[in-house]
């Protein structure tokens, strides 16, 4: 789109060399390190704890030098070696080093301590000295500045010992002139000894945090509640620091602003005394997840196809009575379960689901931000049984009108008996005190059971409490449904993302067909790359918390919202002014047939404004899935007008049961043919465009894969990326704004207009 204009042609700086220092002091210095502290081993028996100027240090040095037959001692001495039967020592001259040599050999023992045979044989040859006197004289000078070093740490250990000592005798006066408040007395306090007045105050806190834990575990599992009273509120835990570079808020140009939640920016770290009580709740979770999974009527109940299976929510409350506790006002009940057959086997499966970063990654179109805090347990036997963790995710839908839903939660993974394994999460909000959530998971998870042939047979329950007030009224049916956050959406995207990773690990494609890639390298850095652009994509268009988008122009849901990011020090976008803009509006066509027309380069002319007129070609492509539409292309536009160069661009196309995406972003030449040859991708700027294309919640429920999407009617987004200045300190010019308007108003007239004569 029309970032490809905008990113120009370059070779990609090498970053080859980066770890070399100056000096040299490289992978040889590790050699060098070894070979030094050897050495000083053999001179250990000198007394270094005098600080020994360099010329006493050297004469110490030679004068043990000299005690060896070496070739070097004769520098140092006027004559050969003495007779060994003669009682008078012999003088000798010693040759100490000018203050230009030390100035130079100081220089360089700031930029590298410890120098090799190469170095030390250059500085030889410019300071008139033998090779072994310059290492002689850096390992004297290493032992002297660590003698300085841990003089220096006595020194500072002494001044917190002395104060220390001084704030220990404030208290012992202040603890024996304590009087009682009650009647002015003298306290028997101070007929305790110090250790055993700390140990009753330490006594008094556990209580506390005793009868705080039994209060909040009672309303989890049902355990009873201790009868003495809680003293005093619990302390808030300690915060934890996320990273700004991940989590900050991103620039607006100001206008209506969605209200950026701070739950992923304030979440704080559970303290000792919160985890026995995190561990009891994940076991009562696996519990009840395991139930929800296997039980059939009366606590799940068919709907009116027979199909879908809808949650009983009275049932549930009498099996389950405990729960999170009162639901907030405001909040609806969502559940859903859903299964099919995947094809991964069981342990790469567990693993996925247990790393966080593989875990957003495998679900990019619905986790757009996820954190573990803390690892509590990191299971046993060399695999994730028992393994249990607290994280924080962000889940979205890829429209700027859905709030995303942030979630605090314990992540517990166990192997079972029967050899099936469970993932589940529940929510931990009711131990951070503030702020209030918009949306608390109950127990939610799957089940994972082995089947032959690497395949698995996959049970997701998908069980949550969410207030949905700020769902756009376009949306609302389709949310209220479940299937833009339920288990049906997760199960169908798993099942699609694990065709797309065999395709990648496959090695027997046929080279029969025209422009399909049979490289196995250029196949797995052309997916990787197609993986990012779409990651890229899904977390710029949606309603993040970490996002401010403005509205421009227009009325209702063809409002189009933008965002403005700048790109600095990052090799896989172009440096400068990165402008977002996206809509979302509601189509009279059925999905796939937007999908279809939407991928195909045979009609890209009716909606892609740069490629009007030109020649549309696919140059080469990867199918990914059994579905023809799931595949990533290489598309190579032909201008129509000689002027202007030819655009090439890669696109990635993939749809399931209950989502469709077409995502594109203009590529260098010289870069892709890297990428082809198996190069690295991360190093390809991309500024990623394209659609997502939901249904409307209108069709009929239980369709199957097959004639999903033929009927009802549509949900499409529309989002680009757009570099407007490649300097990233530039001011946001009015024009630009004016221009992306304009260009995403125009795309969006004529998708509407083809589409409508298609379906007339």
């Amino acid at each position: 789109m029309p970032a490809g204009v905008m990113i120009p042609t370059r070779n990609m700086p090498s970053i080859i060399g980066v770890n070399g220092n100056v000096g040299g002091s490289g992978s040889s210095s590790g050699l060098a390190l070894g070979q030094g502290n050897m050495m000083e081993g053999q001179f250990h028996h000198l007394d270094m704890a005098h600080n020994t100027y360099e010329g006493d240090m050297t004469r110490i040095r030679d004068e043990e030098f000299d005690s060896t037959n070496t070739k070097s001692g004769s520098e140092n001495q006027e004559g050969g070696s003495g007779d060994e039967q003669d009682p008078r020592p012999k003088k000798k001259r010693y040759h100490r080093h000018t203050q230009h040599q030390i100035q130079e050999m100081e220089a360089f023992f700031k930029e590298c301590p410890h120098p090799d045979d190469k170095q030390r044989k250059e500085l030889s040859r410019e300071l008139g000295l033998e090779p072994l006197q310059i290492k002689f004289w850096f390992q004297n000078k290493r032992t002297q500045m660590k003698t300085q070093h841990e003089r220096h740490e006595n020194t500072q250990l002494r001044n917190e010992n002395e104060k220390l000592r001084a704030d220990n005798m404030r208290y012992r006066e202040a603890l024996s002139n304590a009087s009682c408040p009650n009647c002015g007395g003298p306290t028997a306090i101070g007929e305790m000894s110090f250790d055993e007045h700390h140990l009753r105050l330490e006594n008094t806190r556990l209580r506390e945090e005793i009868d705080r834990i039994s209060a909040i575990a009672a309303r989890y599992v049902g355990k009873p509640v201790l009868n003495y009273p809680v003293i005093s509120p619990p302390m808030p835990p300690r915060p934890v620091d996320l990273g700004a570079g991940n989590f900050g808020g991103q620039p607006g140009i100001g206008g209506e602003i969605y209200e950026a939640g701070d739950l992923l920016r304030s979440i704080s770290a559970p303290t000792e005394a919160d985890k026995p009580m995190i561990i009891e709740l994940a076991v009562a979770a696996m519990e009840e997840l395991i139930r929800m999974a296997q039980m059939d009527e009366p606590l799940w109940m068919n709907n009116l196809d027979g199909i879908e299976s809808v949650l009983n929510e009275d049932e549930y409350t009498r099996i389950f009575p405990h729960g999170l506790g009162p639901k907030p006002a405001g909040f609806k009940c969502e559940a859903s379960r859903e299964s099919a057959v995947v094809i991964m086997n069981h342990i790469n499966l567990v693993e996925y689901l247990m790393d966080v970063n593989q875990w957003s990654t495998l679900f990019s179109g619905i986790v757009s931000r996820a954190l573990t805090l803390e690892v509590l347990s990191t299971g046993v036997a060399g695999n994730y049984n028992g393994a249990l963790q607290v994280m924080t995710a962000e889940f979205q839908l890829p429209t700027p009108l859905v709030p995303t839903r942030e979630s605090y939660y314990v992540r517990y993974c166990k192997q079972h008996a029967d050899g099936t394994w469970a993932v589940v999460d529940v929510s931990l909000d009711n131990i951070r005190p503030s702020p209030a959530p918009r949306c608390r998971r109950r127990p939610s998870g799957c089940l994972i059971q082995e089947m032959p042939n690497g395949y698995s047979k996959v049970t997701w329950v998908e069980n949550v409490e969410v207030d949905d007030r700020g769902v756009h009224n376009l949306y609302k049916q389709l949310v209220s449904s479940g299937h833009a956050f339920g288990a049906k959406r997760w199960i169908a995207t798993l099942a699609r993302q694990c065709e797309r990773l065999a395709s990648a690990m496959a090695t027997n494609i046929p080279a029969g067909d025209a422009g399909v890639i049979t490289n196995q390298e250029g196949r797995k850095s052309m997916m990787k790359l197609a993986e990012r652009m779409a990651i890229s994509f899904c977390a710029g268009v949606s309603a993040s918390t970490a996002h401010t988008w403005t509205t421009l122009s227009g009325t209702g849901a063809d409002d189009v919202r933008v965002m403005t990011r700048k790109s600095v020090d990052d090799p896989g976008r172009p440096p400068g002014i990165v402008l977002s803009a996206a809509t979302s509006f509601w189509l009279p066509v059925p999905p796939k047939r937007v999908f279809d027309f939407l991928r195909d380069e045979n009609t890209r002319n009716e909606w892609d404004i740069l490629s009007n007129g030109g020649v549309v070609q696919e140059m080469a492509h990867i199918a990914n899935g059994r579905d023809t539409g799931n595949c990533v292309s290489l598309i190579r536009v032909n201008s129509a007008n000689s002027s202007q160069s030819n655009m090439l661009i890669l696109q990635e196309s993939c749809t399931d049961q209950t989502a469709s995406f077409v995502i594109y972003a203009p590529v260098d030449i010289v870069a892709m043919n890297v990428v082809l040859n198996g190069g690295d991708p991360d190093y390809v700027a991309l500024l990623p465009s394209g659609f997502a294309i939901f249904p409307d919640g209108t069709a009929a429920h239980g369709v199957g894969m097959d004639e999903y999407g033929t009927t009802g009617g549509s949900l499409l987004t529309v989002a680009f990326q757009i570099l407007v200045d490649s300097v990233p300190t530039a001011k946001l010019s009015l024009g630009s704004v004016a221009t992306v308007n304009n260009l995403i108003a125009c795309t969006v007239e004529r998708i509407k207009a083809s589409l409508s004569c298609e379906s007339a």
